[in-house]
C-alpha cells in the first residue's frame, strides 16, 4: 500500500519559529505504518523545517518550489496524480499562516477522490480495495468507516504521538526538488483599519418584559405601573408611556 503524506511548514505558537506541524508529524506515523517507504510532499518557496518529517518516519521527500503566493493546489493534484497513492494524509490546518484548512478538500474536489477527516488509527480493509479507518467523534467517540481506495485522510489530534525524531534517518532521507508554478492566489478579504464596536449589554435570563426591554435598550424599568386586565386604550397609552420613559426614538414605535 502507497502512502504520501501532504507537508507544510508552519510557525511555533510560542517562539515564532518555522517548525513542522504536530498533525503532519503524526501523519508520517501513520502513513509509516502502512508503508515503510512513506513520501511527503510539500509545496512552497523553501524546505525548511519540513525537512524534519525524513526523521519522524518518511523515507523521501518531494518539494515543488514554487512562489510563496502561488495556488499550490493544482500542482500538488497533478504530483499526487502521478505518483498515484492509496492514501494521502494531510494535517487538519496549516499553523501561523493564512489557516483555512481547504487544501485538503481543495485536493480531493480535483482528484475526483472521497474524503474522511479526524481519522485517528487506520488498517487494510478484508476486501482488495478498502481500508478500515478509525475516526474521532465529538465527545471522546469513535466509529470505523470502511472506504474504498484512493481517499484523502486528515489526521486528528487524538492520532498516535509522532515518532522520536531519528537525525540519522533526517539526513539520509532522499529529497527531490522540482520546480512547479501555480496561478497567483490573491486574498479576498478587505484590510481595513481596526474599529471599535459597541458591546451588548448583559441581558437577564429572568425578570419582567419591562426588565428585559430595558436591559436590551439600555433603558431603565423603573416607574412603569402593574395593570391587571386594562382597557386597550388604557394599555395603548401606558406601553407608549413607557417607551416614552426609556427613550425609544418615534421612529422604531
Amino acid at each position: 500500500m502507497k502512502a504520501l503524506v501532504l507537508l507544510s511548514q508552519g510557525r511555533h505558537p510560542v517562539s515564532a519559529k518555522p517548525c513542522l506541524l504536530r498533525a503532519e508529524a503524526q501523519a508520517a506515523r501513520l502513513a509509516a505504518g502502512l508503508d515503510a517507504r512513506a513520501t511527503g510532499l510539500h509545496a512552497g518557496p523553501a524546505l525548511g523545517a519540513v525537512r524534519e518529517a525524513l526523521g519522524r518516519g518518511l523515507a523521501g521527500l518531494t518539494h515543488l518550489r514554487m512562489a510563496a503566493d502561488a495556488d499550490p493546489v493544482p500542482a500538488l493534484a497533478a504530483e499526487i496524480a502521478t505518483a498515484a497513492p492509496d492514501v494521502v494524509f494531510a494535517g487538519p490546518r496549516g499553523q501561523g499562516g493564512e489557516d483555512t484548512g481547504l487544501v485538503p478538500y481543495a485536493l480531493a474536489h480535483r482528484l475526483g477522490w472521497p474524503l474522511l477527516p479526524d481519522a485517528v488509527a487506520l488498517v487494510p480493509g478484508v476486501e482488495a480495495g478498502t481500508m478500515v479507518v478509525e475516526q474521532a467523534l465529538p465527545k471522546g467517540a469513535r466509529r470505523r468507516v470502511t472506504v474504498r481506495l484512493p481517499i484523502v485522510v486528515t489526521v486528528h489530534a487524538g492520532a498516535p504521538a509522532p515518532l522520536p525524531f531519528a537525525f540519522a534517518k533526517a539526513r539520509r532521507g532522499d529529497v527531490d526538488v522540482r520546480a512547479a508554478e501555480g496561478p497567483v492566489c490573491a486574498p479576498e478579504g478587505e484590510e481595513r483599519p481596526y474599529r471599535k464596536r459597541p458591546k451588548l449589554a448583559a441581558r437577564p435570563l429572568g425578570g419582567t418584559a419591562a426588565e428585559r426591554l430595558a436591559a436590551a435598550t439600555g433603558g431603565s424599568a423603573a416607574g412603569g405601573r402593574v395593570l391587571v386586565r386594562p382597557a386597550p386604550e388604557e394599555a395603548a397609552r401606558e406601553i407608549l408611556a413607557f417607551l416614552r420613559q426609556i427613550g425609544m426614538p418615534k421612529s422604531a414605535r
